[in-house]
């Protein structure tokens, strides 16, 4: 009977060849891997510049309506959803480029007689079939506990001084802050929207975010192992 079928497909290599091909395979998914985390500091870069920006122009000025910060963070919204998209990428390989690291080298470096692991096989899959290990939810989560959640804060708080300073707005007079919670409100007003809508927005909308920063998921896979993460 033919046995050939049952025999692999692939070519048989020595021991040289396999430490070869593991080496430079393992350069290139780090390539990869700082690629894209090269693409996810740009996006923060961003994010940054363009708080700084509308910060500038809003408070810079009592001309500048308080709507250019709300503006501002729907930006830093999106710029926050494409990172995440762009994380699930990074999380691919730096995952990859860890079980690189734990099962490959760090065996060769300090081995452990009773660690075995089908992580060659697991590579190979994904090869074969490449799947995000992250959702988009958790990839928005982690980018949002990490890094966004301090640029969602300043903006609160740049809007809340922008209503709440009659100097800061169009026709306002003296200095400090507002007297009444009333006149903070209407001056949260946006063209025909009440203020009042404005405010139940803006608190419906960080609760929100606090609600993922607080309760979303803590870290799983290879963020399990160690605290060196992004």
């Amino acid at each position: 009977m033919n046995d050939a079928s049952a025999t692999p497909a692939g070519p048989v290599l020595s021991s040289t060849e396999r430490v070869n091909t593991l080496s430079h395979f393992h350069r290139a998914e780090i390539a990869r891997m700082a690629g894209w985390r090269d693409r996810l500091d740009r996006t923060t870069n961003w994010a940054i510049t363009v708080v700084a920006a509308m910060l500038s122009v809003s408070l810079s000025t009592a001309s500048a309506h308080h709507g250019v910060l709300l503006f501002a963070m729907l930006l830093i919204l999106l710029l926050l959803w494409i990172e995440a998209r762009r994380y699930r990428f990074f999380d691919f390989y730096r995952a990859r480029v860890r079980q690189f690291e734990r099962h490959y080298f760090a065996q060769i470096f300090s081995p452990q007689p009773d660690f075995a692991s089908d992580w060659l096989l697991i590579v190979g899959e994904g090869l074969r079939a490449p799947k995000f290990l992250l959702s988009q939810r958790a990839a928005l989560a982690r980018r949002l506990r990490r890094n966004y959640i301090y640029l969602f804060l300043i903006l609160l708080l740049a809007w809340v001084l922008k209503i709440s300073t009659p100097s800061l707005q169009v026709g306002g007079a003296g200095t400090g802050f507002v007297g009444s919670l009333r006149y903070a409100v209407d001056s949260a007003a946006l063209g025909p929207i009440p203020g009042m809508v404005i405010v139940v927005g803006v608190a419906a909308f960080y609760a929100w975010l606090f609600a993922i920063v607080l309760f979303a998921s803590g870290g799983d896979g290879e963020l399990t192992f160690g605290d060196v993460h992004v």
